[in-house]
């Protein structure tokens, strides 16, 4: 394989960072407990080691405990919720029964399209800084994994990022590529100044690795939610989708984070505090009426209106979140 120098590394993470489309498709990843590492089901001759087929997506092995079942993009909200509630079912024998640990990495990640070239409201650039904004906002509204002073543990490895990274869309995408560091503590920047870089294939496998917020992977992928017990990563996914496809709903969305750019250690409080930060609670519920209202509009089945209202008024409203139900049991207990 040709060796890349650091200049062709960046143009290649800019070239690959985004296909722009419009919206319309969502995806989604969760990561659950799994019972056993799962095996593969014969015949299965291009399918990566340990990936189980399923009607829509797959499941896949994450570590000794975790697997993380994918769905396919599909053409539209109702049909990627119907899709993953079928492979869930599908699932469930390899799968850990209800009440199983569930590790602190695992999370609900949504893959929504890049949007446009320009600034219009299917805009790619619009669509970047709203996913950003949201980003801290969504990930302490469903916090879920609290310990060591963390209503988060999962979001607290993000404490020190900024709400919004600097520069374009792809020029943001590359800058945060060749800067941060590999599990060794290297970054991709210093190991092509020290002639030591990864050639193309190795560079994917890098890219892949990467567990940003939001990320770039041709499409924009959303890594925000904590695991949510039960159904509850239907409520994830239906936000995050919602507020980023309708349009109406994304100017409302845009319109209650926006002021939040600019303040300090947002990710640090919304890992640690999530909705009892009055700001980010603020923007939580703003942001959960104007998804719910949109869902309205569009003549959403009721059972997910419904879903969506009770999170909102059960964790939302009350400026809770999942993990302080964990914390009062935990308190009740002591």
């Amino acid at each position: 394989m040709t060796q890349l120098t650091e200049q062709a590394a960046e143009l290649l993470i800019a070239h690959r960072a985004f296909a722009t489309a419009p919206p319309g498709f969502v995806g989604a990843a969760l990561d659950l407990p799994a019972r056993t590492p799962p095996a593969p089901t014969p015949p299965a001759p291009t399918s990566p080691a340990g990936r189980v087929r399923l009607r829509h997506g797959f499941l896949a092995p994450h570590g000794p405990h975790t697997a993380v079942l994918s769905g396919p993009p599909s053409p539209g909200l109702d049909i990627c919720l119907a899709r993953m509630t079928e492979d869930l079912e599908l699932a469930r024998p390899l799968l850990a029964g209800p009440g199983a640990p569930v590790p602190d990495t695992a999370g609900i990640r949504i893959g929504l399209e890049a949007g446009l070239e320009g600034g219009g409201p299917l805009g790619l650039s619009r669509r970047w800084t709203l996913a950003h904004t949201l980003a801290p906002v969504l990930a302490a509204a469903f916090a879920n994994t609290p310990g060591a002073g963390w209503r988060s543990v999962r979001q607290a490895t993000r404490r020190h990022l900024p709400v919004l990274p600097p520069g374009a869309p792809r020029a943001a995408w590359m800058t945060y590529a060749m800067d941060a560091p590999d599990p060794r503590g290297r970054t991709l920047r210093a190991r092509y100044r020290a002639e030591a870089g990864p050639d193309a294939p190795g560079l994917t496998r890098h890219l892949r690795s990467l567990r940003p917020p939001v990320a770039a992977r041709g499409h924009l992928e959303i890594d925000v939610a904590d695991h949510q017990p039960g159904a509850g990563w239907r409520i994830p996914v239906t936000i995050v989708a919602t507020l980023l496809d309708d349009p109406r709903a994304a100017l409302e969305a845009s319109a209650a984070t926006a002021p939040l750019i600019g303040e300090p250690r947002l990710w640090e409080r919304a890992a640690r505090d999530a909705l009892t930060d009055p700001l980010l609670a603020t923007a939580a519920r703003d942001c959960f009426i104007a998804a719910y209202a949109a869902l309205a509009r569009q003549g959403a089945p009721r059972a997910l209106r419904d879903a969506v209202a009770d999170y909102l008024e059960r964790y939302v409203l009350r400026s809770r979140t999942p993990a302080d139900d964990i914390l009062d049991r935990a308190a009740a207990q002591a």
